[in-house]
Parts: structure tokens; sequence; C-alpha cells
């Protein structure tokens, strides 16, 4: 197992090395994902699916939401390439749930994997120094313990210009390579408080494939947030409200910040997961400015009284 000091060496040494075409030959498979914005699915009058469960482990309750959603096969075909893209920006351990639970990454990693992925990597921008919030995250050892690639967020050659047409105020972006060329995109967020627009669930969570994500703050945050969406969104959301941060978020001070609620949301709808995980905060959906925009946009549902939602309750 390498220590922490040879971790941050290797780190060092991939963000140094690791060139744009090397990313691209280590995240390609098949047919690669072209730089123009994900269609939008036709309109239908399927419900979306919300499985939440609750009073597991991470892993058991990981295990029922996907096989609720008819297993990992269903997202993660033979041989692709899949990108995670978790909570991991801030230096502080797990208990404090400042970032994705490194068990709940590393089960999400095994089960892609378990599905046929041929590789399955991970990063975040993060917002404290890269090589301390991997360690002190977990994420380190859910690359010793599962062989998924860890990848620096930090470098600005591993991102790409891409055109958001659709957009309102974010009409264009850098995004990372590895959301732009991987075969799947899966979302694995924490669920918190935040000072500024209420919360990060799903949806802000995608702040962190970006480069500047200044120009948000910028040009009204929640509209950008709301605006990505239109450009990419994922294959499946999973939302890690175990013991949610609900206060001096996104950081957080100490485990007095987080309560122990012992859920898991997933979904494929992305506006609705964040709806319901307002709600788990005591906030309304429309409290959040991002879904209500997102919803009024039509990127998904934020009524959760039209959404098939699917509860269970492990213990």
């Amino acid at each position: 197992m390498k220590s922490r000091r040879e971790f941050i060496k290797t780190g060092l040494a991939l963000g140094a090395t690791l060139s744009l075409a090397d990313l691209g030959r280590l995240c390609a498979a098949g047919a690669i994902a072209s730089d123009g914005p994900t269609p939008l699915p036709p309109p239908n009058t399927l419900k979306s699916v919300l499985i939440a469960v609750r009073d597991g482990s991470r892993t058991a309750m990981l295990d029922k939401a996907i096989a609720e959603l008819g297993g990992m096969e269903k997202f993660v075909k033979k041989g692709q390439t899949v990108v995670i893209k978790p909570n991991i920006s801030f230096d502080a351990p797990p208990e404090r749930g400042s970032n994705t639970h490194p068990e709940l990454l590393g089960h999400v990693v095994t089960l892609c994997f378990a599905a046929g992925a041929k590789s399955v990597s991970f990063f975040d921008h993060t917002l404290d120094q890269w090589q301390r919030a991997y360690v002190a995250s977990g994420a380190e050892r859910v690359v010793q313990e599962t062989g998924a690639v860890l990848v620096p967020g930090n470098d600005p050659s591993f991102y790409r210009e891409v055109a958001i047409p659709r957009g309102v105020q974010l009409r264009s972006a850098r995004v990372h390579s590895l959301v732009l060329d991987s075969d799947v995109f899966i979302n694995v967020p924490v669920l918190k408080h935040h000072g500024g627009p209420l919360m990060t669930a799903c949806m802000k969570n995608l702040m962190g494939v970006v480069w500047d994500r200044r120009f948000y703050h910028r040009n009204d945050l929640n509209q950008c947030i709301a605006d990505f969406l239109t450009f990419k969104q994922p294959a499946l959301n999973i939302l890690d409200a175990y013991h949610p941060m609900v206060r001096n978020g996104p950081h957080g001070r100490s485990v007095e910040d987080v309560v122990e609620m012992r859920t898991l949301m997933a979904s494929t709808d992305i506006v609705a997961i964040d709806a319901a995980g307002a709600r788990m905060l005591g906030l309304q959906p429309a409290d959040v400015r991002y879904v209500k925009l997102a919803a009024d946009m039509k990127l998904g549902t934020m009524n959760l009284d039209s959404v098939d939602i699917r509860r269970f309750k492990l213990a």
C-alpha cells in the first residue's frame, strides 16, 4: 500500500506529465463522445423514477438502489469507460460530511467494474489543495482498494472549450476531458448545506467538472448551474445522504454540523433527486433557485408528486 508521501508524489507526477493526448488515450474505448451538447430526450409521459433507501450500510443501500433501477449493467456496458464525479473537494475527513464518503465511492467503482467497465476514473476540481483533499477525503484509499484511476482536476490542460448553445448565461465552458471522452458519466455527490445557493447535491456538484467556476459566481450562479445541464447530464445520479451537513456548508466546521439520516437516493432525473434532497434539508424545492430554473427549462421535474418514488427501509 502506498504511503501518503508516495501517493502525493505519484499524483504530482501524473499532474505534471499526463498530456491531453495521454488523457484521451487513457479514457478512450470504442466511440469517443464529441464535444457537442447532449441531445435532450424526447418528451414522454413516463414518470421519473427516484429510489430512496434508508437504514442500511452505505454499500447495502447502494446495492438496493441500483438493483431497483435495473442493475449497474443498465448503465455500464462491457468494455466501456466510466468517469465518476464525487465531492472530494475539501481537506476534511469523511465523518465531517464535506465529501462523498469513500465507502460509497469505492462501492460504485466496484459495481462498475463488475458490470464490465474497461476503466473507471474519478476526479474533482477541488477547492482545497488537491493532493490534501484527495488524501483526506479517502479517495486515495479507494484507488488502492479498487483499481480506479484518480486524475487531478487542477491542470488546465485537462479541459477543453465547448459551446453550450442552449445556456442562458453559460454559453461556453472549459470542461474536463474525462467528462467529454468517457462512455458513461456517473454523478455521486454528498448532500449538504451551502451558504450561497442553500444546498449542494447533484446539480451543483457538476461545477467541479468545469475549469472556471468564478464565471458562475460572476454571472448568476444558479442560472449557470442549470445551464450546464443543457450540455451534459449524468447517466446516473447517486446522492450520499447518510449524514448530511445541515449547517456551515459547504466545508463545515466539525462533526456537529452533520445529522445522521442513513439515506441514499438514486435517479436518472437530476432535478427530481435534488428536489428530494432539498426536502431532506427542510427546504422546498423551489427555495433552491437552480432547481426551479432547471425544472422551468424542462431538464427534469421538481414536482415530487409526479415522480415514481420507491422507498425502501433495510432495517
